[in-house]
Protein backbone atom coordinates (compact mmCIF):
# COMPACT_ATOMS: atom_id res chain seq x y z
CA UNK A 1 0.00 0.00 0.00
CA UNK A 2 2.93 2.18 0.79
CA UNK A 3 4.23 1.81 -2.64
CA UNK A 4 0.93 2.53 -4.07
CA UNK A 5 1.36 5.99 -2.24
CA UNK A 6 4.55 6.87 -3.45
CA UNK A 7 3.82 6.08 -6.90
CA UNK A 8 0.90 8.58 -6.43
CA UNK A 9 2.30 11.24 -4.70
CA UNK A 10 5.54 10.82 -7.24
CA UNK A 11 2.71 11.31 -10.17
CA UNK A 12 1.49 14.26 -8.29
CA UNK A 13 4.32 15.76 -8.23
CA UNK A 14 5.27 15.44 -11.65
CA UNK A 15 1.90 16.52 -13.09
CA UNK A 16 2.28 19.92 -10.63
CA UNK A 17 5.83 19.97 -11.52
CA UNK A 18 5.10 19.84 -15.39
CA UNK A 19 1.76 22.43 -14.94
CA UNK A 20 4.63 24.85 -13.58
CA UNK A 21 7.25 24.88 -15.87
CA UNK A 22 4.27 24.73 -18.91
CA UNK A 23 2.94 27.66 -17.31
CA UNK A 24 6.44 29.28 -17.23
CA UNK A 25 6.95 28.89 -20.78
CA UNK A 26 3.75 29.98 -21.99
CA UNK A 27 4.32 33.00 -19.93
CA UNK A 28 7.71 33.92 -21.26
CA UNK A 29 6.32 33.32 -25.07
CA UNK A 30 3.21 35.78 -24.22
CA UNK A 31 5.70 38.28 -22.86
CA UNK A 32 7.93 37.96 -25.92
CA UNK A 33 4.94 38.14 -28.17
CA UNK A 34 4.02 41.13 -26.33
CA UNK A 35 7.19 43.06 -26.45
CA UNK A 36 7.55 41.90 -30.58
CA UNK A 37 4.12 43.53 -31.29
CA UNK A 38 4.97 46.96 -29.17
CA UNK A 39 7.96 47.10 -31.39
CA UNK A 40 5.80 46.67 -34.61
CA UNK A 41 3.39 48.85 -33.66
CA UNK A 42 6.12 51.77 -32.12
CA UNK A 43 7.91 51.06 -35.97
CA UNK A 44 4.94 51.03 -37.73
CA UNK A 45 3.75 54.40 -35.47
CA UNK A 46 7.36 56.38 -36.40
CA UNK A 47 6.99 55.40 -40.09
CA UNK A 48 3.60 56.78 -40.51
CA UNK A 49 5.02 60.04 -38.46
CA UNK A 50 8.38 60.25 -40.84
CA UNK A 51 5.81 60.29 -43.57
CA UNK A 52 3.63 62.85 -42.02
CA UNK A 53 6.97 64.87 -41.71
CA UNK A 54 7.82 64.54 -45.20
CA UNK A 55 4.28 65.35 -46.28
CA UNK A 56 3.99 68.64 -44.06
CA UNK A 57 7.40 69.96 -45.51
CA UNK A 58 6.73 69.30 -48.86
CA UNK A 59 3.52 71.01 -48.44
CA UNK A 60 5.71 73.98 -46.41
CA UNK A 61 8.36 74.14 -49.60
CA UNK A 62 5.45 74.34 -52.25
CA UNK A 63 3.46 76.65 -50.65
CA UNK A 64 6.89 78.79 -49.53
CA UNK A 65 7.83 78.57 -53.24
CA UNK A 66 4.61 79.86 -54.70
CA UNK A 67 4.99 82.83 -52.02
CA UNK A 68 8.65 83.74 -53.40
CA UNK A 69 6.96 83.66 -57.19
CA UNK A 70 4.26 85.99 -55.75
CA UNK A 71 6.75 88.06 -54.57
CA UNK A 72 8.77 88.00 -58.06
CA UNK A 73 5.30 89.03 -60.29
CA UNK A 74 4.45 91.38 -57.52
CA UNK A 75 1.90 94.21 -59.32
CA UNK A 76 -0.60 95.13 -57.03
CA UNK A 77 -3.59 94.17 -58.97
CA UNK A 78 -6.46 92.86 -56.69
CA UNK A 79 -5.98 89.35 -58.16
CA UNK A 80 -2.29 89.94 -57.19
CA UNK A 81 -3.07 90.73 -53.64
CA UNK A 82 -5.80 88.18 -53.65
CA UNK A 83 -3.87 85.30 -54.28
CA UNK A 84 -1.13 86.78 -52.28
CA UNK A 85 -3.15 86.59 -49.21
CA UNK A 86 -4.29 83.44 -50.02
CA UNK A 87 -0.34 81.79 -50.50
CA UNK A 88 0.19 83.96 -47.00
CA UNK A 89 -2.56 82.08 -45.33
CA UNK A 90 -1.34 78.40 -46.23
CA UNK A 91 1.90 79.55 -45.43
CA UNK A 92 1.24 80.59 -41.76
CA UNK A 93 -0.56 77.47 -41.72
CA UNK A 94 2.21 75.13 -42.96
CA UNK A 95 4.37 77.15 -40.32
CA UNK A 96 2.05 76.31 -37.26
CA UNK A 97 1.87 72.46 -38.32
CA UNK A 98 5.59 72.41 -38.11
CA UNK A 99 5.38 73.61 -34.78
CA UNK A 100 2.97 70.72 -34.32
CA UNK A 101 5.06 68.05 -35.91
CA UNK A 102 8.96 68.83 -35.44
CA UNK A 103 11.23 70.13 -32.39
CA UNK A 104 11.03 74.17 -31.31
CA UNK A 105 14.90 74.99 -33.57
CA UNK A 106 13.00 74.02 -36.52
CA UNK A 107 10.14 75.79 -35.65
CA UNK A 108 11.99 78.59 -35.32
CA UNK A 109 13.55 78.41 -38.63
CA UNK A 110 9.84 77.97 -40.21
CA UNK A 111 8.72 80.74 -39.03
CA UNK A 112 12.18 83.57 -39.55
CA UNK A 113 11.63 81.98 -43.22
CA UNK A 114 8.07 82.59 -43.63
CA UNK A 115 8.38 86.57 -42.02
CA UNK A 116 11.45 87.30 -44.73
CA UNK A 117 8.64 85.40 -47.12
CA UNK A 118 6.09 88.08 -45.58
CA UNK A 119 8.29 90.84 -45.77
CA UNK A 120 9.29 90.28 -49.49
CA UNK A 121 5.78 89.58 -50.47
CA UNK A 122 4.09 92.85 -49.59
CA UNK A 123 7.48 95.48 -49.81
CA UNK A 124 10.40 95.86 -51.60
CA UNK A 125 13.39 94.73 -49.27
CA UNK A 126 15.11 98.39 -47.85
CA UNK A 127 18.54 96.62 -48.91
CA UNK A 128 19.47 94.48 -51.55
CA UNK A 129 17.24 92.08 -53.53
CA UNK A 130 14.46 89.87 -52.63
CA UNK A 131 16.80 87.15 -52.74
CA UNK A 132 19.28 88.57 -50.79
CA UNK A 133 16.51 88.26 -47.53
CA UNK A 134 15.78 85.19 -48.89
CA UNK A 135 19.20 83.44 -48.71
CA UNK A 136 19.74 82.65 -44.93
CA UNK A 137 16.42 81.93 -43.51
CA UNK A 138 15.87 79.74 -46.47
CA UNK A 139 19.16 78.15 -46.31
CA UNK A 140 18.65 77.84 -42.54
CA UNK A 141 15.34 76.20 -42.40
CA UNK A 142 16.03 73.49 -45.27
CA UNK A 143 19.51 72.79 -43.44
CA UNK A 144 17.46 72.04 -40.46
CA UNK A 145 14.84 70.66 -42.38
CA UNK A 146 17.77 67.91 -44.22
CA UNK A 147 18.94 66.91 -40.26
CA UNK A 148 15.75 66.29 -38.82
CA UNK A 149 14.81 63.87 -41.50
CA UNK A 150 17.97 62.28 -41.46
CA UNK A 151 17.71 61.26 -37.66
Amino acid sequence: MEAQIWVSVVSLVGVLLGGAISYVVQASTQSRTDRRDRATRDDQRSEARRAEQVDLLRQFIRVAQQAERAAEERDGSPEWKSAARTVVDELWVSERMIHVFFPARMHELARAYVKALDGVLWDEPAEGTMWDVLRAPKVAFLDVARAELAR
